[in-house]
């Protein structure tokens, strides 16, 4: 089979690898991939956006499937368009990505199917929102309704805090029309649970747990997040149950009830608390970089799973996971969420060998013929399997310690809730 994978992140890097190791397929094409994918792909320079090029490349290149990573093209529908051209590709369609790509439309549905999360309110205009803040408590959640690479969520101490990220939000720092959802604030642990859905049936993938803030002990702004691990100890058997029967199939059975049955990746964000989990957000793609960490323990062949998929044919589908836990550290640019210097040079990677329990992954990453150049914020995922999550650490960090970039920056504490 011929594979095309659409992104340019770690996320993408590693699905990737993961597709390369099946003997279902010939050859993969990344669009537009990045220096660490162009090692196991050909990588082609076209806009993720731009439908009609893909089409162009993927007709004479004889293209049989098209695997999503981010995002933004499944919530500009990018699914229904090569439904349509006769091409298989795997994620959901258009009207099933809002789950993710409008906060507004998941918690409505959230609300319409009693699925548990977080009170809310939702506002089309500055005034209001502002005037309906007056009467809450703090901490608040103030989020944009669409799409902000994972930075357009505020959780503010105090009212000053909230009415700007308001402010922000209208006067279109995340892009025009955003509509602002004001949440209450949930306290406890969080996961990340991803489960496969064919329109049908689902299987459950695993946990993973992430690290979105930018300092350590959670500290500072929102990012795309700074690494991760799974499984994650707090979600059990017991919540696992619970999350099944009151978010996952509420959900997929309310989408189906649309005409619009969810295929495709879809990663739940729970926060825990006293042994109940409650809906924090969709996604409807492989988190990233939870997707890392879960492609070095899936035992299964990636892409056929993903046909059974599309398929449907998920009844009859087993997943099996290697046991040993699996961590990732993220190295990002200095600055990053804000401004960051590009094309800052890192040396030593080299001395990191690559097996099937230890792989960096890469993201903003180019090649200037010497050397290896950070190009983005998020760079590098630094990614170990072990018995222990411990040991799988221990081996992320002494690989970052060999590599010279002083323009990087990591977070030490990665999978530290997990060891306490």
């Amino acid at each position: 089979m011929k594979i095309v994978v659409i992104g340019s992140g770690a996320r993408e890097h590693s699905l990737c690898y993961s597709i390369s190791q099946s003997p279902l397929v010939s050859s993969i094409y990344a669009i537009p991939g990045n220096y660490g994918i162009s090692q196991l792909a050909k990588c082609i320079e076209i806009d993720q956006s731009n439908f009609e090029e893909i089409h162009s490349f993927c007709q004479k290149n004889m293209v049989d499937l098209i695997i999503v990573g981010p995002e933004v093209p499944l919530v500009e529908g990018i699914v229904d368009f090569f439904e349509i051209k006769g091409i298989k590709i795997f994620g959901p369609n258009k009207y099933a990505s809002q789950l993710e790509g409008s906060k507004g439309f998941m918690k409505d549905l959230c609300q319409q199917n009693n699925i548990p999360t977080a009170n809310y309110a939702r506002f089309n205009n500055k005034a209001d929102s502002i005037k309906y803040l007056k009467d809450q408590s703090l901490p608040i959640v103030i989020k944009a309704d669409g799409l902000a690479a994972g930075k357009g969520v505020t959780v503010a101490e105090t009212m000053e805090i909230a009415e700007q990220a308001i402010i922000d939000i209208f006067n279109e720092k995340f892009g025009a029309n955003m509509e602002v959802v004001i949440e209450e604030f949930m306290d406890g642990e969080e996961a990340s649970y991803f489960i496969c859905a064919d329109g049908e049936n689902f299987v459950s993938l695993e946990s993973a747990q992430d690290h979105k803030r930018i300092g350590e002990n959670d500290t500072g702004p929102n990012t795309g997040g700074m690494g991760a691990y799974s499984p994650a100890p707090i979600f059990n058997s017991k919540i696992k149950q619970q999350v099944d029967n009151e978010i996952i199939i509420p959900t997929l059975k309310a989408l189906q009830k649309s005409g619009n049955p969810y295929k495709g990746i879809l990663y739940a964000g729970l926060m825990i608390k006293n042994g109940y989990a409650k809906l924090v957000e969709y996604n409807i793609r492989f988190g990233d970089p939870e997707c890392q960490v879960l492609m070095l323990r899936m035992k299964n062949d990636i892409v056929q799973l993903i046909l059974d998929c599309i398929d449907g044919k998920l009844d009859k589908t087993q997943i099996e996971w290697e046991d040993d836990n699996c961590a990732t550290v993220v190295m990002a640019s200095k600055g990053y969420p804000g401004e960051y210097k590009k094309n800052t040079i890192i040396r030593g990677i080299e001395k990191l060998e690559s097996s099937d329990i230890f792989q960096v992954f890469h993201a903003g990453t180019n090649h200037d013929g010497s050397n290896l150049l950070a190009t983005g914020g998020r760079v590098l995922s630094v990614t170990a399997k072990n018995e222990t999550l411990s040991e799988a650490l221990n081996i992320i960090y002494k690989s970052i310690s060999q590599l010279e970039w002083p323009e990087g920056y990591y977070r030490k504490d990665i999978g530290k809730k997990a060891l306490s």
